[in-house]
């Protein structure tokens, strides 16, 4: 990996929230570098910036002080526009939640990214198609979110998040709302795409997670304490 390129890297990246005259620091210099085909943990106690840090990679916020590059681009003289633009063509979100809409069905679900992007009826059946194949839910297709396991949800979502083929996904808490066979399951599924280039980042408090990945950064009170590199990944940087 040491000649892959960067996707993203922060530089004394910092975040303040005000509310009523207090001050609270969510980041305190936060130095971050990841590459191409990484898959990074983020791990942490309660608090200590793991989200904030997440949403900000993810175009979704702003850092108050700091440098932030996205794929070579220094995000802070973008406009909200085109935030939004780079965030759409590259960036899968994955979370806790789920996040899926009740009123569409998984094929509607799935399809939603595509459609913000304009792509055509044809391509967006085909992608569509595609990825609710590689991730055995095609029989699902015309079904809604409440008539689905957790475990068949977070799959939908997952396709979602990759059927537009972003290079980056970010994945907020994956299996926090499943059990251990569905949480392995949909690591599996993150490792495999990781596996076939796209970079993941995701936040866990699961130790038995963040084993997927090949580096696991420790927050704590807005800042880095500590990095592992897996083991069987020692090689690879």
């Amino acid at each position: 990996m040491e000649n892959a390129k960067t996707v993203i890297k922060t530089v004394g990246l910092k975040k303040f929230y005000y509310t009523d005259e207090i001050e609270t620091t969510a980041l305190a210099g936060v130095n971050l570098e990841v590459r191409e085909s990484e898959f990074v943990a983020i791990m942490g106690p309660s608090g200590c910036g793991k989200s904030t840090l997440l949403n900000i990679i993810g175009l979704l916020d702003n850092p108050s002080e700091g440098d932030f590059h996205f794929m070579g681009q220094e995000i802070s003289k973008h406009s909200e526009r085109q935030r939004a633009d780079l965030r759409k063509a590259n960036i899968g979100f994955v979370f806790q939640s789920f996040n899926l809409i009740d009123e569409l069905t998984v094929y509607e679900n799935i399809e939603l990214p595509l459609i913000y992007l304009k792509y055509s009826a044809a391509e967006r059946k085909k992608r569509v198609e595609e990825v609710m194949e590689s991730m055995k839910i095609m029989h699902r297709k015309n079904h809604f979110p409440q008539q689905l396991s957790g475990g068949q949800q977070q799959r939908v979502a997952i396709s979602r998040a990759v059927v537009a083929k972003p290079k980056l996904i970010l994945a907020d808490e994956p299996t926090g709302n499943l059990d251990s066979a569905n949480g392995q399951e949909v690591m599996n599924l993150l490792s495999d795409l990781n596996e076939g280039g796209t970079t993941v980042i995701m936040v866990t408090h699961s130790p038995i997670d963040a084993e997927y990945a090949h580096r696991i950064i420790h927050l704590f009170d807005g800042q880095i304490v500590s990095e592992n590199i897996n083991a069987k990944d020692k090689a690879m940087v």
